[in-house]
């Protein structure tokens, strides 16, 4: 073999080395996790199968109850127990998921779209149109969150997606100044500066340039957001604003267990669990994409 065809047998073997290194191995990806984050992205994960396919991790029915089974302790055929009237806990808490977890997208994504809207406007009009409008901002962030979605919740009535609205519109103030503050910095850059001086207009320049670079920070808080509004949404259905009975929603089942706390302790403990390890999840995945927004 000449020199010239060892040379280009290295040749094919070094391009097809570089191949092979920057192929994409999901199990290097996901070993590379750190393991915190992991676990927060299966728990996240877990819920949300739950709530696509609820029979697929349980056989019982959420609403119907056995003779003979009430308050039963877990055990191999219960796994969380039954509750007072002889319904297995865990079937509940699955099928509840959607509950929870749909009035929590419903309530992020109402304060992503108003709110972000709100703050876009605000951060591109004029300063006497913007101060308006963020001193309405700051009157919504003077106001409890729970106070002021228990007074929607009244005028708007009991009910899931009542209390996915109330929810909603407490974290409109929040998308609202962030997006703003994230608007009015990359106003300030230098290419965009660059773009209004090569004609383009402001609704191009808005669409083109400030759009994209100022809604990565507004998507990390929706992420921390979500965990928020799961415990809003719980916190309502605990208090009984959500929904109504028998309907299998975590805050609900916490609030229907508390009566046996002394005698049936798996009835509050079991869904308190749930809540408290979704919220931490969306929380740990939430601070991974605020690092690589920054």
């Amino acid at each position: 073999m000449t020199t010239f065809d060892t040379i280009h047998d290295d040749a094919i073997a070094s391009r097809h080395g570089q191949r092979a290194g920057r192929r994409f191995s999901l199990p290097q990806f996901i070993r590379r996790l750190p393991m915190g984050l992991a676990l927060s992205w299966l728990v996240l994960a877990i819920a949300f199968l739950w709530a696509v396919a609820p029979w697929l991790f349980t056989s019982y029915n959420p609403l119907e109850g056995v003779g003979g089974e009430q308050l039963r302790r877990p055990d191999a055929s219960h796994l969380l127990g039954t509750d007072a009237l002889g319904r297995d806990v865990y079937a509940r808490i699955v099928y509840g998921a959607v509950h929870s977890l749909t009035g929590a997208f419903v309530a992020v994504a109402l304060g992503l779209v108003v709110g972000t809207s709100i703050g876009v406007i605000a951060g591109s009009v004029r300063r006497r149109v913007d101060d308006a409008i963020m001193r309405l901002v700051d009157v919504l962030l003077s106001i409890p969150p729970l106070m002021l979605s228990l007074s929607i919740i009244i005028l708007l009535g009991f009910g899931t997606v009542n209390a996915a609205i109330a929810v909603g519109v407490t974290s409109v103030a929040r998308f609202a100044r962030l997006s703003r503050s994230e608007v009015v910095r990359v106003r300030r850059s230098d290419y965009v500066e660059a773009a209004f001086g090569s004609g383009g207009t402001f609704a191009a320049v808005l669409w083109r340039h400030v759009l994209p670079n100022s809604l990565t920070s507004v998507l990390a808080i929706a992420a921390l957001q979500f965990g928020s509004a799961v415990l809003q949404i719980s916190t309502l259905g605990f208090l009984g604003y959500g929904a109504p009975p028998p309907t299998p929603e975590w805050g609900l089942l916490i609030a229907e267990g508390r009566n046996y706390i002394s005698t049936a302790w798996w009835l509050t403990t079991a869904p308190g669990v749930i809540v408290v390890l979704v919220v931490l999840a969306a929380n740990r995945v939430s601070q991974s994409f605020g690092k690589v927004a920054a």
